[in-house]
């Protein structure tokens, strides 16, 4: 049964491989893994836990109702892994005028009656608060049946464990010698979700060295680099889905780098939460610094990658991949001789404005081009209001209709 459900789940996606890897000039290896409904990786996870959760709840004859946060692509993905599951409500804010026109229409004009979403005037850190909030009341979860499907959720992660194999695998197939080579993967970094899943297949055993790419929002460069886990004002940049500057899976790789030690993370996450700021420990900083390395990079350099690969290898893109790319180009005079996959979450159609800050022509896939012909539908709501107190009446009503 499991096998039959992620068939489904991969089965909207336009290439037979699912997941292909590009191979171009300057030893550039791309992991594209953009070829779901709404041209970004969430897909990739999102629909098999969408799939998961239409199984075990009709099997059990429940509903839940799905609260997200978003800064751009998780909460397209999660709504198309769900829409029109009658035992599922899915309700999405999204950070009004800081995600790109598209990433916003693929929201808001899905027109089903499981579908609620909210645009929001505040950053993608901010609209977490409320969300947070609640789910810190327990009972008002257990009386909702309230969960996420943020990566956050546990099985968004687990399923993104398979990306790192299955990039690893594309790399080192290219090598002859028997011994399973060293192979750096290169993940744009936002809330930390898919690098804490190569983390955790690096601790199974793959031989992955990864590197943290980050835009000028960098508390992750930061705290790998200096052991400085403090928070810093949200920039809004380019790169508009990495727009984070608390990403909440740090916490599990510090977990993981701490061998586990729940009670010491605990104790440091609440003087996070508490101050906004922690200086890692001595010993705790150096083992996640054997994890991974980090780099940070500006507007300007993600234009330049872009205006590069395509000269190289007439190749379009998006601003999160070029994040990757250009510590790619970076170290490729370096050390030509390292493997390196540089992972692509999403597409450069979605982020048609960069390409043309880069001087270049964006390619506009008929699906993205019919989602502006679309009606959309969506709640605003203002920076006064309270953001905590809609939710809870929403999920109220939610309720109430299903009784």
């Amino acid at each position: 049964m499991p096998e039959c459900l992620i068939d489904k789940a991969l089965g909207r996606f336009r290439h037979k491989d699912v997941v292909p890897m590009s191979r171009l000039e300057s030893g550039l290896n791309v992991l594209e893994m953009w070829h779901g409904a709404t041209h970004a990786f969430k897909d990739l996870a999102m629909s098999c836990v969408g799939q998961f959760l239409d199984y075990f709840l009709k099997k059990n004859d429940r509903h839940v109702n799905i609260l997200v946060g978003t800064s751009g692509d998780t909460g397209s993905a999660a709504i198309e892994s769900v829409r029109g599951i009658p035992n599922i409500d899915i309700i999405v804010l999204l950070p009004h005028g800081r995600c790109t026109e598209i990433q916003e229409r693929q929201m808001t004009t899905v027109i089903e009656d499981n579908v609620h979403v909210f645009a929001v005037d505040g950053t993608s850190d901010e609209l977490d608060e409320p969300i947070k909030k609640l789910f810190m009341d327990t009972e008002f979860v257990r009386k909702h049946n309230l969960m996420s499907t943020n990566s956050v959720n546990w099985a968004r992660v687990m399923v993104q464990i398979a990306h790192f194999f299955h990039g690893y695998f594309q790399c080192a197939a290219t090598q002859t010698n028997e011994a399973l080579p060293p192979v750096e993967i290169v993940v744009p970094t936002g809330g930390a979700g898919n690098i804490t899943a190569g983390c955790i297949a690096q601790k199974m055993g793959l031989p992955i060295q990864l590197v943290a790419v980050v835009n000028s929002n960098d508390i992750v460069h930061r705290a790998v680099q200096r052991g400085d886990f403090s928070l810093g004002a949200t920039a809004m940049t380019l790169a508009s889905a990495m727009d984070i500057q608390e990403p909440y899976n740090m916490e599990r790789i510090l977990w993981l780098a701490a061998d586990s030690d729940s009670a010491k993370i605990k104790e440091m996450m609440d003087e996070f939460n508490g101050r906004k700021r922690l200086k890692l420990p001595q010993d705790l900083h150096g083992k996640l610094l054997g994890m991974m390395k980090s780099c940070s990079v500006t507007d300007d350099n993600i234009l330049h990658t872009i205006r590069r690969c395509w000269q190289e290898n007439q190749y379009l893109l998006c601003p999160h991949s070029a994040v990757a790319v250009y510590y790619h180009y970076q170290q490729f005079n370096i050390n030509q001789n390292l493997l390196r996959c540089c992972l692509a979450p999403a597409s450069a159609a979605k982020f048609q404005d960069v390409i043309l800050r880069a001087d270049l022509v964006p390619e506009i896939p008929p699906e993205i081009e019919a989602l502006m012909k679309r009606e959309t539908r969506s709640i605003f709501l203002k920076k006064q209001d309270d953001w905590e107190k809609v939710m809870r009446e929403k999920i109220e009503a939610i309720a109430q209709k299903r009784m």
